[in-house]
């Protein structure tokens, strides 16, 4: 009885020795088994980390567009309406004619006044004659000089009659030269709402048509004034930098323009602001400026629209693929993962477009990690295995 317990009490370390260990292996087990159930359980999606970096925001505008000259072209005397030399839509060079005004008037107007200066011409010359005739007579003391200064005065009298003849004639020829209306610059013919046979004069209130030379375009356009601000800060930093001095009188630099035509499709040429408007319109809060676009192959026409983009560069931005982001009633939010690797989800603020990036100006800091896709698959808390992408 006494061995027996001997026995016993001699090996009671060795068994809780072996308890010990079997509690450690379980714990151990139960460890592993529970990491190995969350690694089961993470689902793997694609990553993106935040950095900050340059980002580009194009801005739109909406323009009218207008050839570089629009002229008018009215008629400069009052008759009917004999010809016309071009139709609506037509190019036309600069000198080319136009339209024809019935000229017998202004003909029989012309005629008229050559014939009076022909009269005044005469009677300057029988008022030289009777000059060279007195002259003479004076000298040697026949006549007195009295009717020799009247025989000058006369002779003044018929040149400014023969001036004034002169002159009459040439108004009238250049009333006859109205008759008929060139082409002052080469251009498209405009609608041409007058037909032969009707009346015309200076004094109507629709012009015969418009002509327009389209092979510079303007593109009329308003910006707001919190975006001409950024520009003009932007002009400002730059002249800093360079050692210039900046100053109201400075012309604004702005980036090429891009036109967007009516049909959607990007003009192939980039243009230039090249005029801004002195004021702000305080109805708007906008100010109005140009921009030009070369248009040789002449595919833009005056009257036409467009929408014009300009880009912004914004300098160490947030930026995240726009495939990150959900939205939710008037708020933003992306799914975070946190050092667990666990979601968290986080409502940003968009501040702008970069190409297929959001610009985001509050609720991520550089080095978060965002979730691109997948969201379906998860809710707040959920395990996620990253899978890294670039940008």
């Amino acid at each position: 009885m006494e061995r027996t317990k001997l026995f016993n009490l001699k090996f009671i370390p060795h068994v809780l020795g072996f308890l010990v260990i079997s509690l450690s292996l379980a714990s151990c087990t139960a460890g592993k088994s529970e990491e190995k159930e969350n690694i089961n359980k993470a689902i793997a999606l694609p990553v993106y980390e935040v950095q900050s970096s340059d980002a580009s925001t194009v801005k739109d505008y909406l323009g009218t567009i207008e050839g570089k000259v629009n002229v008018e072209i009215r008629p400069q005397v009052e008759g009917l309406l004999q010809e016309i030399y071009v139709d609506e839509g037509s190019f036309v060079q600069k000198g080319q004619k136009l339209f024809k005004v019935d000229a017998s008037t202004y003909q029989e107007d012309l005629n008229n006044m050559v014939a009076t200066s022909r009269v005044a011409k005469a009677k300057l010359a029988n008022a030289q004659l009777e000059v060279d005739r007195l002259r003479p007579l004076v000298q040697n003391d026949v006549i007195s000089d009295v009717r020799l200064s009247a025989a000058k005065s006369e002779y003044e009298v018929a040149k400014a009659s023969l001036d004034q003849a002169n002159a009459a004639v040439r108004s009238a020829a250049i009333n006859k030269g109205f008759t008929l209306i060139e082409a002052p610059v080469s251009g498209y013919i405009g609608r041409i709402p007058k037909r032969i046979g009707n009346l015309v004069s200076k004094g109507d209130k629709d012009p015969l048509t418009v002509l327009s030379d389209v092979q510079e375009v303007y593109v009329y356009f308003a910006m707001s004034e919190s975006d001409f601000l950024y520009f003009s800060k932007a002009k400002a930093r730059e002249d800093s930098i360079a050692g210039v001095e900046y100053n109201n009188h400075n012309q604004l630099t702005f980036p090429e323009a891009t036109l967007v035509l009516a049909d959607g499709e990007e003009y192939s040429k980039k243009g230039k602001v090249d005029a801004v408007n002195g004021q702000v319109d305080r109805t708007t809060g906008a100010i109005s400026l140009r921009a030009t676009f070369p248009n040789h192959e002449n595919i833009i026409r005056t009257g036409s629209s467009g929408t014009l983009k300009i880009a912004e560069i914004k300098k160490n931005v947030i930026q995240i693929p726009q495939v990150a982001t959900n939205e939710l009633q008037d708020q933003t939010y992306v799914y975070v993962l946190d050092k667990q690797n666990k979601a968290k989800r986080k409502t940003v603020k968009v501040n702008g477009k970069s190409k297929a990036n959001y610009i985001v100006s509050d609720g991520l800091t550089a080095g978060d990690r965002v979730i691109l896709s997948g969201f379906d698959k998860i809710t707040e808390g959920s395990i996620i295995q990253p899978i890294p992408q670039k940008q």
